[in-house]
């Protein structure tokens, strides 16, 4: 016999029962979700009247397992004393915070950029010897100030003062690097140079009775010196020129972006042409009543330009043309960062010296090598080239991790092979390696893994020299006034990551070395032969 079918309002009763159990069990796990915040929030929350504690709202359902929500915590200036603050903080973080950091429960690490490889090149010198206490004192006589670092404090003594506050910034730099990763950075003892040109010469140092070399810290190197390579002092501002933080310029840039397309048919250079032979030499490019190479090139004064409130000279608004030239001064330039990052063709004049990221940059992918012994010429092959060319052929030649197909360009004549990679491409990788591999992140990174791996060369343990004095971010920041503060502010860091440093690269093998730099070679002399048909052709048909 069949049992009888339930009525409807049975139907009702029973499905409002289980609606009712339902929502008991979720409110039960949103209840331990709470009580699971509030004792974060009394482990965390109160330590200290200055720490800033974010959450968002989470939604903890049966099926999931439960996650420690992230935590933003940032810790604000201690400017008690306002301008006249010149004592560090007992303690930058509280006991209880340092002592809860966790690396198990942090994102997993990226992976370095390749140019952080080179960290393994620049401190090779030191790697069978170490670096002894007087090895770091044989530099004093070429630096400008000397840094300690113990116990996560950092004490400064200073030989020469820098120009334009050179070494202000490159110290808050690393104050910032502090902040972000605190009780992360070894103990450690340096000389810094901040001068454009690399001292420590190889040749010096080389035969079988050398010494080793004082391993000196500066912002570039050249092939025929040792120097450490550190990241330069605008990456935090400049503000005696107005140049914002870097991580506000990209933004600048970003917000700005304009069309490859619609940009200026011209190259476009602004600087002191005055300040090297090379310069002097470029400067016979600019266009005349006789000749016109395609290029513009404007003077800088920054006098005039401080006078007139840097109205000219905003350097995310000067990224209207297709192609900008980057030409050395009295050694490398800062301006290099800033040109790549403008979404136009980088013409770069040959270069002698190199900066801690350029060694990652591949010719006729990220930029267009420019012959230095023949500007001009050069520079209107690159211009024409990018103007004009349209038609490809499909030959392959395989550069590093971009392959190149060749066109035949009518305007270049019938027998010239050029690269039918859009002159637009190459702008865009020398753009997005700014805002991709050499972001703010990257560049704390990098700062990172090069005194971690300079410290384990250490053959003792630092100690603060007598005449040095402590620095902090409230030393250097709470007297600041003005452009000064408000770029302090911008860049400095709020508070320690909860993001783990990229993954560090393995260093070269000598044939792998070879090999990259055999084919950056071989790219460069490829351009070199491509202009040398071109102005055969152009002979020709005069």
């Amino acid at each position: 016999m069949k049992s009888p079918r339930p009525s409807g309002w049975r139907f009702l009763i029973y499905g409002s029962f289980l609606v009712v159990l339902l929502c008991i069990f979720h409110s039960i796990n949103e209840v331990c979700f709470e009580i699971h915040f509030n004792q974060l929030h009394c482990i965390y929350g109160n330590t200290s009247p200055n720490i800033i504690l974010t959450t968002t709202t989470i939604h903890v359902h049966p099926s999931e397992i439960p996650q420690k929500p992230r935590r933003n915590v940032q810790f604000p200036l201690n400017c008690t004393s306002g301008n006249l603050t010149r004592i560090c903080p007992a303690n930058y973080y509280p006991t209880n915070f340092l002592h809860s950091q966790d690396d198990r429960n942090r994102p997993p690490a990226a992976a370095c950029p390749d140019y952080f490889r080179w960290i393994h090149e620049d401190l090779r010198p030191w790697k069978e010897t170490g670096i002894t206490r007087d090895l770091v004192e044989s530099g004093r006589k070429t630096a400008h100030f000397r840094l300690v670092i113990v116990e996560g404090r950092a004490y400064v003594e200073t030989y020469r003062r820098a120009g334009h506050k050179r070494d202000f910034y490159t110290l808050w730099g690393i104050l910032q690097l502090l902040r972000r990763y605190p009780e992360k950075i070894p103990d450690l003892d340096l000389m810094f140079n901040w001068a454009d040109t690399p001292v420590v010469k190889s040749v010096d140092y080389s035969g079988p009775n050398a010494t080793a070399p004082p391993p000196l810290f500066r912002y570039c190197g050249d092939d025929a010196t040792l120097e450490i390579v550190f990241p330069d002092w605008t990456f935090w501002g400049w503000p005696e020129t107005n140049i914002k933080p870097w991580e506000e310029f990209l933004e600048d840039v970003k917000e700005g972006e304009k069309r490859w397309m619609d940009k200026e048919a011209y190259a476009y250079w602004k600087g002191n042409p005055t300040l090297a032979p090379t310069r002097r030499d470029l400067a016979k490019c600019n266009i005349s009543d006789k000749q016109d190479w395609g290029v513009r090139l404007y003077k800088q004064d920054w006098n005039k330009e401080k006078q007139e409130g840097f109205k000219q000279s905003n350097l995310a608004r000067q990224c209207m043309h297709r192609y900008k030239i980057y030409v050395e001064g009295v050694g490398w330039s800062v301006s290099e960062k800033y040109i790549l990052a403008c979404n136009s063709v980088t013409l770069l004049v040959k270069p002698h010296y190199y900066d801690f990221f350029s060694r990652g940059l591949m010719p006729m992918h990220h930029y267009w090598p420019i012959n230095e012994d023949d500007k001009c010429r050069s520079l209107k092959f690159a211009i024409e080239w990018g103007n004009s060319h349209k038609q490809k052929m499909h030959i392959d030649l395989q550069l590093g991790k971009s392959s190149f197909l060749y066109t035949r360009s009518l305007s270049f004549g019938s027998e010239i092979l050029v690269p039918s990679l859009q002159a637009q491409e190459i702008g865009k990788a020398g753009s997005d390696f700014t805002q991709e591999d050499l972001k703010m992140d990257y560049v704390y990174d990098y700062m990172f893994h090069l005194l971690s791996e300079y410290a384990k060369l250490m053959r003792y343990k630092p100690t603060i020299p007598a005449r040095a004095i402590e620095i902090c971010s409230e030393t250097l920041a709470c007297p600041a006034i003005e452009i000064q503060k408000k770029f302090m502010m911008e860049s400095m860091v709020k508070g320690p990551t909860d993001v783990s440093p990229c993954d560090m690269p393995p260093p070269y093998d000598a044939p792998a070395l070879r090999t990259l730099l055999k084919r950056k070679a071989n790219s460069i002399s490829q351009v070199e032969l491509w202009e040398k048909r071109y102005w055969e052709n152009q002979t020709k048909h005069i």
